[in-house]
């Protein structure tokens, strides 16, 4: 009988270079992008320097916390970009510092709450609209009349419209899934005579 595979040895950065650069030799091993790793220098450093640059082995659980509280507290921060710090913070202690992080990774992460929306009046909505160059106008009422998102709306085609039963038909939107959104009446007549006018200059051409 075949023994066992033997499991996979944690990558030891070498100890004589800066933190900095141990974080780095692990996230490249590991084949993370060069973005990842600055964004997760920031937190760290962050981290550090808000408990007057301690040496992370010097810390723990209690520090980790007063440190995502100061990020929620003091700076705001959306709960994604909380979690992306821990993330950073774990990362430096299991993969960099081999540390075992006890209660360190069992702090609870930041839930993301709801959130109402930012809803304009009908007034702002026109000021917003009017201020708009005349050439993005049509596109700016589309998306704000169907609810299309910004690439769906760039995205569209004469095929997807259905002026007759006044009906748009957004493929590969959130998800990669069709779906159906009504086309206002209020626009129906602007978006017939931008399409005619792009047939005229085509037949030009």
């Amino acid at each position: 009988m075949a023994a066992p595979p033997k499991p996979l040895e944690k990558f030891i950065p070498n100890p004589k270079l800066r933190l900095r650069e141990q974080l780095g030799e692990v996230m490249r091993f590991k084949h993370f992008s060069h973005r990842t790793e600055s964004a997760y220098w920031c937190w760290i450093r962050g981290f550090i320097f808000f408990h007057q640059k301690r040496h992370p082995r010097e810390m723990g659980a209690a520090e980790v916390q007063a440190y995502l509280s100061h990020l929620a507290s003091e700076r705001d921060v959306a709960p994604a970009t909380q979690n992306q710090a821990l993330n950073a913070i774990v990362f430096l202690y299991r993969e960099v510092l081999l540390v075992e992080l006890g209660a360190i990774g069992r702090i609870e992460r930041p839930r993301r709450g709801p959130k109402l929306p930012t809803v304009l009046t009908k007034e702002e909505v026109r000021r917003v609209l009017a201020a708009v160059a005349p050439e993005h106008q049509l596109a700016c009422r589309l998306i704000y009349g169907t609810g299309l998102r910004l690439l769906e709306c760039l995205r569209l085609r004469v095929k997807d419209v259905d002026f007759g039963c006044n009906e748009i038909v957004v493929h590969d939107g959130k998800g990669a899934k069709d779906r159906m959104t009504m086309l206002p009446e209020s626009l129906k007549a602007a978006l017939q005579q931008h399409l005619e006018r792009v047939r005229a200059q085509h037949e030009q051409d």
